[in-house]
């Protein structure tokens, strides 16, 4: 079914592979009805999306502790007097983006977190849009061989090459993310059964899966980028442009998202919540 409507809210599938959108809703004004066709919506796409929004930081803290615990982000500048909200920018002189690579957040947590809440505050004239790509769909989509092939593995996720010293994010651009005192790792399975659905999704993600526990990243490496390039396939995938008062929010177990850095010279600004998930399984 493409589209659900309850009462006032419709859910309608967001036009590619991944994601719906969300409408007739104030994210400033929901019953515990509309909170429970969000919830359901949210388990059953990986990703919604939110239009013609008006959150002032407050709002945007109240409305993801409805959802849960919020995840304060150890690497991620925060807005002034907020410490829940990472700041996501790439200023007008600057080249490197945040999150310019298909990646899953806080994958490399021990209890990753549950979503991500992603408002939009400065846009540039044009370009900076998210795709977005469905991890129950690339999982479903796997031949029965390479199924039974990743049904009991497990994997290591890291951070140490993005954040830590030498990384990534320690260059004169982005120096403010590099945190070496807080980077780790985490184990998980390749194949979770998701907490809120209960499907099937593939947990691996470019960004921060290193290898598979018990094997060498020279070992890992065929099967992890042969999951890699399946998962990438366009018909897993949806693109979101991003308008004044848009808001996405992911749920990191079940989508991996990638921030297109094709806006150079114009700043870009975005407000990030992050909510606590569980232990996968």
């Amino acid at each position: 079914m493409d589209k659900v409507t309850t009462a006032a809210i419709e859910v309608r599938k967001h036009p590619g592979g991944a994601g719906a959108e969300v409408l007739g809703v104030n994210l400033n004004d929901l019953s515990d009805a509309d909170m429970a066709v969000l919830r359901k919506a949210y388990a059953d796409n990986g990703v919604i999306f939110f239009r013609d929004q008006t959150l002032t930081e407050d709002q945007h803290i109240a409305f993801a502790q409805r959802f849960g615990e919020i995840d304060i982000n150890k690497f991620f500048p925060h807005i002034d007097g907020y410490p829940q909200i990472a700041k996501v920018g790439k200023e007008k002189e600057q080249k490197t983006n945040i999150g310019g690579g298909w990646h899953t957040d806080h994958s490399y947590d021990q209890i990753p977190a549950m979503g991500s809440i992603l408002v939009a505050r400065i846009l540039p004239s044009k370009g900076g849009d998210t795709l977005f790509a469905d991890m129950y769909k690339a999982y479903e989509a796997l031949d029965d061989e390479t199924k039974a092939e990743i049904a009991d593995l497990k994997a290591i996720h890291s951070n140490s090459h993005v954040f830590g010293s030498k990384a990534y994010y320690d260059n004169p651009e982005r120096r403010e993310f590099a945190n070496d005192a807080a980077v780790g790792s985490a184990v998980h399975p390749v194949v979770i059964t998701h907490p809120l659905s209960g499907r099937k999704a593939l947990y691996v993600n470019p960004g921060f899966t290193i290898k598979f526990e018990g094997r060498t990243r020279e070992q890992s490496l065929p099967l992890l980028q042969k999951l890699f390039a399946h998962a990438m396939k366009p018909e897993f995938q949806s693109r979101f442009q991003w308008r004044p008062g848009s808001i996405a929010f992911w749920d990191n177990r079940a989508t991996w998202h990638f921030a297109l850095n094709d806006y150079h010279g114009e700043e870009r600004l975005m407000h990030r919540i992050t909510v606590a998930g569980v232990a996968l399984h």
